[in-house]
């Protein structure tokens, strides 16, 4: 029988020993502390785990940038604000975005399919942020280094 446990250094890959953030380690079970790891990330967005029915992603936002007005039909959403401030705004309709939250670290926030919203840094540092999705939404092993690069591959 594997065990597996809990490191507390670095990316925890069972192949590596790093102490860097390392790509998607789905769809094994696996175990990693997401705040420090939120933290390492340097990039616009990457695949930190995919398995079959779910995945989660980490989100590097610099001072006055945002993810993007964006939309998943199929696709639930959870946001967690891993270090930096941000300013979140949903609603039915991208013409009508009618809530608004400011989110601190440790702060979440739930987005059902069908939900138009936006996340922008609201503060003087990188926004970094977890966010798991149901079911994936980015392809296994995703690493965009910049929100353009994240535009292009939509296209």
């Amino acid at each position: 029988m594997d065990s597996y446990r809990c490191k507390d250094n670095g990316c925890h890959h069972p192949d590596h020993g790093c102490h860097h953030p390392c790509t998607d380690h789905g769809p094994k079970p696996y175990c990693a502390n997401i705040m420090c790891e939120a933290w390492q990330n340097q990039n616009f967005r990457t695949a930190f785990w995919t398995g079959c029915y779910l995945q989660m992603t980490l989100m590097n936002i610099p001072v006055c940038g945002e993810v993007g007005l964006e939309m998943h039909p199929d696709t639930d959403q959870y946001i967690r604000v891993e270090g930096g401030q941000a300013v979140v705004t949903m609603g039915r309709c991208k013409e009508h975005m009618n809530l608004q939250y400011r989110l601190t670290m440790g702060d979440a926030i739930f987005v059902p399919a069908g939900t138009w919203h936006n996340v922008r840094n609201g503060g003087r540092c990188p926004l970094k942020l977890s966010s798991v999705y149901a079911p994936p939404h980015h392809p296994w092993g995703t690493v965009q280094h910049t929100k353009e690069d994240a535009e292009q591959g939509e296209h």
